[in-house]
């Protein structure tokens, strides 16, 4: 596997979240649940231990019982973690995607899961709503479409099946080829994940475009102190988890390993004073920048 492969860390973490019951034994967040099962199944490709594999296979039973819904998945577990979240549930099929390479139904398991979907989010030539009701009944009220969302869907769905979701990948490169052109990024997370995804289909014309302007905002957005900035106007706001998610994109890409190493190192010994220095999110996508696996083109 490329990428960082800093074991023993993760080993510990692990072993820390889960006698604290951060994680996997905590509540319930799809997006931190997606990483999650990543980085499960990466260390059972890594280490060869079957309680891995069969820890991703528990997880998955576990957010169906907990966040699943008649139509996709809730956001999370606490009560203000309502609603669906098109980012989350196309990281989700990702995860999934990575669980299906080990165990074929969670491939058929996720190929459900996104024609379920699909139709409620998407109106088709224009864009993917953010956010909807939890029922899928409608897009929750204040939020639109999402300046991602398109280009997640696009790729969760085709490691997923290209042939089976050729309808809905269709329906997803219309809307990448009207906005990829004019869409800037400036938040961190985003870029990250936005690079991460360049890895995928690294020829097609929107990820070039977006992997070069990317990079040269997120080289804007560096502190020398040792993090990338929440937004290039805000250079004192910095968040762990978001800047383990532009770690990830960064090796994905293999770009910046220096900075990659020294936000590890910045991160290590930072504390927010905030409910995200105890977060399940912050560890585990630590995890991840550690330890990408799955989460990095092989």
């Amino acid at each position: 596997m490329r990428g960082l492969k800093d074991i023993d860390y993760v080993l510990a973490k692990l072993a820390v979240m889960r006698a604290e019951r951060i994680w996997p034994n905590g509540l319930r967040y799809l997006w931190t649940d997606a990483f999650g099962l990543v980085l499960l199944v990466s260390l059972y490709e890594e280490l060869k231990e079957r309680r891995f594999l069969d820890e991703a296979v528990w997880l998955v039973a576990e957010v169906e019982r907990v966040l699943g819904r008649k139509r996709g998945i809730r956001i999370g577990e606490e009560p203000d973690r309502d609603g669906q979240y098109f980012h989350y549930l196309a990281m989700w099929l990702f995860a999934l995607s990575v669980l299906g390479g080990y165990v074929p139904s969670y491939r058929e398991k996720g190929i459900a899961l996104a024609r379920d979907i699909h139709g409620p989010f998407v109106v088709q030539g224009s864009g993917v709503i953010w956010k909807m009701k939890e029922d899928l009944s409608g897009p929750c009220p204040g939020y639109d479409f999402g300046a991602l969302d398109a280009f997640d869907g696009y790729v969760s769905y085709r490691l997923l099946d290209e042939q089976g979701l050729a309808r809905e990948i269709g329906e997803m490169r219309e809307i990448i080829d009207k906005t990829a052109g004019e869409l800037v990024i400036s938040q961190d997370l985003g870029l990250g994940m936005m690079v991460w995804m360049t890895q995928f289909f690294p020829e097609e014309c929107w990820a070039v475009l977006q992997k070069r302007r990317s990079l040269a905002m997120l080289n804007r957005m560096w502190v020398e102190e040792g993090y990338f900035a929440r937004e290039p106007y805000l250079p004192e706001l910095r968040f762990a988890f978001t800047n383990y998610g532009v770690s990830v994109g960064l090796q994905a890409v293999g770009a910046m390993p220096d900075r990659v190493a020294r936000l590890n190192a910045y991160f290590e010994a930072y504390r927010s004073g905030d409910e995200y220095d105890r977060a399940a999110i912050t560890h585990v996508m630590a995890c991840s920048s550690h330890f990408p696996g799955w989460l990095l083109r092989q």
